[in-house]
């Protein structure tokens, strides 16, 4: 066995082990141990070493411990500066805490003092904007009831009743006026607080759809009892299109019966059917009645959802809950508190509370939650706790969302959380024709009925009472209206009129034709249809950016997961742009308020919005519900002089913090790159970051020279110019107002 013979001395080791008792001693021990292990292996494999090998081998032996010692070196050099900046950095943090608790009450106050002003300044123009709206109507005296007054509503349904004009043209009129006071009870029915109020305003809204809906059904009697005398030459049957800016009717009398009729196709209303054999033979009639409204979904809504908020209990038939009930006590003085615009305010550690200015809604300034961490025991009861708003079902434009109970959604029965019909609703009907006139002599003989008109059941029923099976579906085409917007392939759903929903079974070789904007189906009956699309089918958004153009001008771009679409803000109006013109052309360019463009971005379907229902559809980042919506109000307040941008960061920093992009910005023109900086919100603070948007990895680390804030309004106004803080605090409150419902109605910062 080889022995390994060290060639050092015993005073050599004792010198070592005093080494030792340094970390580089020991470094430098263990390079010598190595170097003295790697000489007696190369020994032993190559024999004796010459004296010039010997010295060869020394000296990089040395210059391999020096550089040891010299890593070691640099290593420790290191890890003390490391340590010493994390020293630094904490004692830095303290201090800039310490300096952000000794100025916190100002700034909540100064924060709570701006938005109170806001809220109070635009409840008082919405209070006096309705006052002057009601005695502009009471001056008109034109015979138009006041939805509002259930004794005018009950007698203009009831006169309009019994009236018996069937004439087309002046029912047509009749109608629209109907359709006027429909959109009047639906906003009223929004807004309600009382549940009886909601539920009188919904009885009269249903009485006055089914009541339109028999005009239209009275004046189609009336067109088809006269079809003899419309008689189209080549086919020898009736076919006539009538249409105007609500609806477009479309008959088609058999008085042919020719076996070989297939369908027909009414070219200038975009609108067709084909007929089985059966039919083709019978004495009927054929009605595609396209509404571009829909009441329908409506009733549906009414029926099989409900939410648990003043505002809507009367969708559900009243209140569930005693009437001496805490419950219920508490939703009164919940509702007297909404009714007066009052702000009620609990002081606390943890939330600053705020008032949005939009009807007769509460809003908030979370600047903290309730998961912070407690101050000093002199601090406390200083604070001011914060109440949140809620999402309306219908597409109010406030923020967050409510809680909500609905029925069970069955199989094949269209989730109108999910899915929005669009384009209006299709009646398809087939119907006996009435008995024609015969003219004798110079007399028009008519056989009267007291029937009315009635509905061709198809399929038939066999000897025992059931459906034969031996009927073949109807087929039913009908052309995109032109004035929504599809962004992905319709799908098509009839009405269950007995369960009030909509469904997809029963409707069989769909066809899509996207260059001319068709849609084909066959149905096993006549029923009416509609066009459906996924409401959230542009969500999450890519990218959105919110910049000034000016004093209370404000642009606000949404890119979304199909289509891109801009928001111009000019004071409380708002302007849709789009590169898209087909189906948006009634929109785009087009000044109105801000509820008023987002029912009509809805109804055109340009959804950005989103409702209590899109988070179990749409995948989000979960923040935080009052840090976000204090973000928004605050964002409102400089959205004159403030940029603000999406940041990728918002998806790494966790759920109970913000991360976005903003900057002073004066001009019109287009943020440059550099301009942008990051900041962090969260429930405490917000403070300017130190990594930019194009760092490889996320820090939570502020900017250099740079403080921390208890609102996001007095961070950014540490880095803005004595003009930009000028023209934030100028702004109009109309404006903010605006800004602020646009942001909680997309809530960019949690969908995209």
């Amino acid at each position: 066995m080889h022995v390994c013979k060290l060639p050092y001395t015993v005073s050599w080791y004792r010198k070592a082990k005093q080494k030792c008792t340094h970390a580089r001693g020991l470094l430098w021990l263990l390079g010598r141990l190595k170097v003295l292990v790697r000489s007696n292996m190369s020994s032993k494999k190559g024999g004796k070493l010459s004296k010039a090998q010997k010295l060869k081998q020394e000296q990089e032996e040395e210059e391999r411990r020096l550089r040891e010692e010299e890593e070691a070196l640099l290593q420790a050099q290191r890890e003390e500066q490391e340590r010493l900046e994390r020293e630094r950095k904490e004692k830095e943090v303290e201090r800039l805490e310490l300096k952000d608790q000794e100025r916190r009450e100002d700034e909540l106050d100064e924060l709570r003092h701006l938005l109170e002003e806001n809220h109070t300044a635009v409840s008082n123009w919405k209070r006096d904007t309705k006052e002057t709206a009601k005695w502009e109507r009471y001056l008109r005296c034109d015979g138009v009831p006041d939805p509002a007054v259930q004794q005018d509503i009950n007698t203009y349904i009831s006169l309009w009743r019994d009236d018996a004009e069937v004439n087309i043209t002046p029912v047509l009129k009749q109608c629209d006026l109907a359709l006027q006071l429909v959109e009047e009870l639906e906003g009223l029915l929004r807004d309600a607080t009382d549940p009886e109020e909601g539920q009188t305003y919904q009885e009269a809204l249903i009485n006055l759809q089914d009541l339109i809906h028999s005009k239209h059904h009275l004046t189609t009697e009336e067109i088809l009892k006269k079809a003899s005398a419309s008689i189209d030459t080549e086919t020898g049957n009736m076919q006539i299109v009538i249409r105007d800016d609500k609806i477009t009717l479309c008959l088609w009398a058999n008085l042919k019966k020719n076996p070989r009729f297939k369908g027909l196709n009414f070219e200038e209303a975009g609108m067709g059917f084909e007929l089985p054999k059966q039919l083709a033979v019978s004495d009927i009639a054929v009605r595609i009645l396209h509404t571009r409204y829909d009441h329908l979904s409506l009733l549906a809504r009414m029926t099989h959802l409900r939410t648990n908020t003043p505002s809507h209990r009367s969708l559900a038939g009243g209140d569930d809950a005693p009437e001496d009930s805490p419950e219920r006590e508490e939703r009164r003085e919940n509702d007297k508190a909404e009714e007066g615009g009052e702000t009620q305010s609990q002081k606390t550690d943890e939330d600053v509370q705020s008032i949005q200015g939009s009807e007769g809604r509460k809003s908030a300034a979370s600047l903290q939650s309730r998961k912070s961490s407690p101050r000093p025991s002199e601090d406390q009861g200083r604070q001011i706790q914060t109440q949140m708003e809620t999402l309306d079902a219908e597409g109010d434009l406030s923020c967050p969302p409510a809680q909500l109970t609905e029925t069970t959604i069955g199989p094949q029965v269209v989730d109108l959380r999910r899915y929005v019909p669009l384009g209006g609703v299709f009646f398809c009907d087939v119907f006996h024709l009435p008995p024609q006139a015969h003219h004798v002599k110079g007399w028009e003989i008519r056989q009267l009925l007291d029937t009315g008109l009635q509905v061709f059941h198809y399929p038939t029923e066999n000897v025992d009472g059931n459906e034969d099976q031996d009927c073949p579906p109807v087929g039913v085409s009908v052309t995109l209206p032109d004035s929504v917007v599809f962004l992905e392939a319709p799908q098509v759903a009839r009405w269950d009129a007995a369960a009030k929903q909509w469904r997809t079974d029963g409707i069989t070789d769909v066809s899509y034709e996207e260059t001319e904007a068709k849609v084909s189906f066959r149905m096993d009956s006549f029923q009416p249809c509609a066009l459906m699309q996924e409401a959230y089918a542009n969500l999450p958004f890519q990218s959105w950016e919110l910049r000034p153009l000016g004093q209370d001008s404000a642009l606000f771009t949404v890119n979304g997961a199909l289509i891109n679409i801009s928001i111009t803000i000019q004071g409380d109006r708002c302007m849709l742009q789009s590169e898209r013109q087909r189906g948006l052309s009634h929109l785009l360019g087009k000044w109105m308020s801000g509820p008023s463009l987002q029912r009509a971005m809805l109804n055109a379907g340009i959804n950005v919005f989103v409702n209590e229902y899109a988070d179990k559809y749409v995948s989000s980042y979960g923040k935080d519900p009052l840090t976000e919506h204090a973000a928004y109000e605050q964002m409102a307040l400089f959205a004159s002089a403030c940029a603000f941008s999406w940041s990728k960061w918002n998806a790494k920093c966790g759920t109970e913090h913000l991360v976005m992009q903003a900057c002073e910005h004066l001009g019109a023109a287009p943020v440059p790159k550099s301009s942008w900086s990051l900041y962090l919100l969260g429930a405490q603070r917000s403070q300017k970051l130190e990594i930019t948007e194009n760092s490889e990895v996320f820090s939570a680390d502020h900017s250099p020279d740079s403080e921390f804030h208890s609102t996001f309004i007095h961070m950014l106004q540490d880095n803005m110019s004595p003009e930009g803080v000028d023209q934030s605090r100028r702004s109009h409150y109309l404006f903010v107002d605006t800004v602020q419902s646009l942001l909680c109605a997309t809530r960019p910062l949690m969908y995209s």
